[in-house]
């Protein structure tokens, strides 16, 4: 593990810091993202990781430098899920476009907290009891064969404790109130649906933790380049869900490439905690080999996605030519057209569910 010296986590700190306050500068007044803010925020927030990748080459040295990328690369891959999960949650509490990345800047915040801690422990523990690692890695090939096989758990953001929790603690009203997390009703605080959104979002990457944590442990114990390819992966989230917004359900293949990703690293797990624990005579692998064989997998999983776009059933067919169809005014006044369940409109009530 490297000695860290202090001005490098000070450094560190001072860069995620300087580049929160400039996007909470440029994004204060509630707009729709479109793909072109989205790809310049995009190409931002990989710059940095790049650059801040480089100086960890030059300064912390070579191995340090391939353990940062290969984490950094293997969380971006993970993060993926996250996207999915974004998209779930705003379409179920039809959160307006326009406040939709005040809702992910925040959660993001909430997300730096909360890996803080679990790295942190996760460190310790493996610090302590390398066994532990086997256990990491039990988790990772359960997640990789749920993938494969199609059964990952479909997240669900109406039964979420964390949401229900809320409800319980806060009156949440029914309407949303700009980009407001509280307001005053009946002379009461009262918490808006944005605030319920937010801790869905916070709930959801708790969840997303459970394989993340034990994923970037494979590659590296150190936590300045553990924390550090952490915060750098979730920071460019934002921009990337906004990028990616319509295209997610394009790269079909890419949960096939997570599957064997985590089932890697599952297995560069076993053999790590086998040489801490058995014997050192069991072999490692390398951090560069994870680098190249998480890059391969990507590319490949991108490629064959491109190449073979996902068939379309009749069902969704049928969906999207009555969506392009053109809307006809009845005579009698009333429209035919319905409400949008994409969460676009702010006209329609998020679905908060009483108990």
């Amino acid at each position: 593990m490297n000695v860290v010296p202090w001005w490098a986590w000070a450094a560190f700190g001072a860069v995620v810091l300087i580049l929160l306050a400039i996007d909470l500068l440029a994004h204060r007044g509630a707009h729709i993202i479109g793909f072109k803010e989205a790809a310049w925020w995009s190409a931002l927030w990989v710059g940095v990781a790049i650059i801040f990748g480089i100086v960890v080459f030059f300064t912390l040295g070579t191995t340090a430098g391939v353990e940062y990328t290969t984490a950094w690369l293997l969380e971006k891959s993970l993060s993926v899920d996250n996207l999915f999960v974004f998209a779930l949650i705003f379409g179920y509490f039809k959160v307006p476009r326009e406040y939709q990345h005040r809702v992910l800047f925040f959660g993001v915040i909430g997300a730096l907290v909360f890996r803080a801690i679990f790295l942190a422990a996760g460190v310790a523990i493996v610090s302590k009891f390398a066994a532990v690692l086997f256990v990491f890695a039990a988790i990772l090939l359960y997640s990789a064969y749920k993938l494969m096989k199609d059964e990952d758990d479909s997240y669900d953001p109406g039964t979420s404790i964390a949401v229900r929790l809320l409800k319980k603690i806060v009156p949440v009203q029914d309407e949303y109130s700009g980009t407001k997390f509280f307001v005053k009703e009946a002379g009461k605080r009262v918490a808006t649906p944005l605030l319920a959104v937010v801790v869905a979002i916070e709930a959801a990457d708790l969840v997303f933790a459970v394989d993340s944590v034990p994923a970037v442990l494979a590659v590296t114990d150190d936590p300045f380049i553990v924390y550090s390819s952490n915060a750098f992966a979730i920071l460019g989230l934002r921009a990337l869900y906004f990028l990616l917004a319509g295209l997610l359900e394009k790269f079909h293949y890419l949960s096939k490439g997570l599957a064997i990703i985590l089932a890697f690293i599952g297995v560069k797990l076993i053999l790590q905690a086998g040489h801490k624990v058995i014997s050192t005579s069991i072999p490692e692998i390398p951090s560069l080999v994870s680098l190249v064989v998480i890059i391969v997998v990507l590319a490949g999983s991108i490629i064959l996605s491109l190449k073979n776009p996902p068939e379309e059933d009749s069902a969704d067919a049928i969906d999207r030519a009555a969506a392009d169809s053109p809307i006809v005014e009845p005579t009698d006044g009333t429209s035919t057209a319905g409400s949008s369940s994409t969460g676009t409109s702010g006209t329609d009530s998020p679905r908060l569910d009483k108990s």
